[in-house]
């Protein structure tokens, strides 16, 4: 008998659904000789996944990423697959590029809110639910809140929904209840449980609630709910990073505008002897070293896709079914989290003093990316404050350039300084997306003087 039989409330399932028409739909406007490959490799992950096999389901679910890598379906397929297998690190960045790819089903944004929460990300997961929350079902959402640590919030949108919906279920009430012992309203939870949990059942409930209920049992909560063992994860394979595939358009956007960019040097007295000629500009960004160009070049967000959202499909779990709740009876005690820490030793030399922050001098702008059409590039901008919560406080300058004949929207962000600016590439070119800075007074060459200012800062 299994637990849904036993409690008679559904076991939990929360994961991403897919079904086998995607496939083909998938690969509208994919190249020839990638289709069959992806298209076959995208199948049998599926087929695995419904069968249970993880491991298999990993496996191809790759092999298709690794064929069409900006396709958004594959990507949530893989995160999806790795979600199953306890994997939560590799799944957080699947999601995460499905979404930056374009992808926007509510399945998607709860998978990677879940994986994010599972390894205690719950800021990042909160993030991504407020950009999407019009999307998602209130009962979902409610409980994605709560689980990324902000239950108070999450019990707000159940008890409305609860309030306004014309057809409560025990999932809407569960969900609830669940929230609640979140919160630590340990009565309330009772009473609302006890609506679909009989008398014998409930007891039972509250302390399997109460042993996944401290703070630090963040990894615990989700891997009971999604019922399945966390295991240790390096994360993503690199050769999969989304880093490494780039829009064709906007690397050709970005190569050029870098290439405009007049490369200035402090003024020294020419030697006597002849110098050796220096190249130009043109040519000191013609061939770079081989692994500076994929991350100088790579696209600050891609162009959405056209491939329809994932629908679902019997036996691949997925994040609405009726009760997301439902904990196993038995649970494995937390392992306690260790904070590392270290010592650095300091050199005999006095520290030095730390460097005062130049954002009010406002005289730099830091390019972050070109786009296509400026539709996409606002969206860029609403990806990379997700990746860069640094520039949640700068304002977004969207401006029309012209390179070689064709026409592009390039992303910028306002309000650095010359050594700020400096700081925020560095962090930005460490993530393997492309950026430089430029004075306000000379923007990169193309540029059309029909620049739009929007404030960014609000939220």
């Amino acid at each position: 008998m299994d637990r849904s039989t036993k409690t008679g409330i559904a076991a939990p399932r929360l994961a991403l659904a897919v079904t086998t028409a995607i496939a083909g739909l998938a690969l509208a406007g994919c190249s020839t000789s990638s289709a069959p490959r992806a298209d076959v490799s995208f199948s049998n992950a599926q087929v695995a996944l419904q069968k249970g096999q993880t491991e298999k389901a990993i496996a191809h679910a790759e092999a298709a990423v690794l064929a069409e890598p900006r396709n958004p379906g594959y990507r949530a397929l893989l995160g999806a697959a790795y979600l199953e297998g306890g994997r939560f690190q590799s799944a957080a960045t699947s999601f995460s590029d499905a979404l930056d790819l374009g992808n926007e089903d509510p399945r998607t944004v709860l998978s990677f809110a879940l994986a994010k929460a599972a390894v205690g990300e719950g800021h990042a997961a909160v993030q991504v639910l407020d950009e999407f929350a019009r999307l998602i079902d209130p009962a979902d959402l409610g409980l994605a809140y709560a689980l990324a640590g902000q239950p108070e919030r999450g019990t707000h949108v159940l008890i409305n929904a609860v309030r306004t919906s014309d057809q409560v279920t025990a999932k809407h009430r569960q969900n609830l209840a669940y929230a609640y012992a979140l919160a630590g309203n340990w009565r309330a939870a009772r009473v609302m449980a006890a609506e679909d949990v009989s008398a014998d059942q409930l007891d039972a409930r509250m302390t399997d609630w109460a042993t996944m209920s401290a703070p630090e049992h963040f990894q615990q909560r989700v891997a009971a709910m999604l019922n399945v063992t966390p295991r240790t994860d390096a994360g993503q394979p690199q050769r999969l990073a989304l880093a490494n595939f780039p829009a064709q358009e906007v690397m050709v956007a970005q190569a050029a505008a870098q290439a405009e960019v007049p490369v200035v040097a402090a003024a020294t007295p020419k030697p006597a002897a002849k110098p050796s000629p220096k190249p130009s500009v043109a040519e000191a960004f013609a061939a770079p070293a081989p692994k500076v160009a994929a991350a100088a070049t790579r696209a600050s967000a891609p162009a959405r896709s056209s491939a329809p959202a994932p629908a679902k499909a019997a036996g691949v779990r997925f994040v609405s079914n009726p009760v997301v709740q439902q904990l196993p009876a038995r649970s494995e005690a937390a392992a306690p989290r260790v904070a590392a820490s270290s010592q650095r030793r300091m050199a005999p030399a006095a520290a030095p003093a730390p460097v005062a922050s130049d954002k009010a001098a406002n005289t730099h702008l830091v390019q972050l990316g070109s786009f296509s059409s400026k539709a996409e590039a606002t969206r860029g901008w609403t990806v990379l404050k997700r990746k860069f919560p640094q520039l949640q406080d700068h304002d977004v300058v969207i401006t029309e350039a012209v390179v070689n004949g064709r026409t592009f929207w390039r992303v910028a962000a306002a309000g650095f300084g010359a050594t700020s600016a400096r700081g925020m590439c560095g962090t930005v070119k460490s993530a393997g997306r492309g950026c430089f800075a430029y004075t306000a007074t000379n923007p990169p060459a193309g540029a059309v003087d029909r620049g739009v200012r929007m404030a960014a800062r609000s939220r």
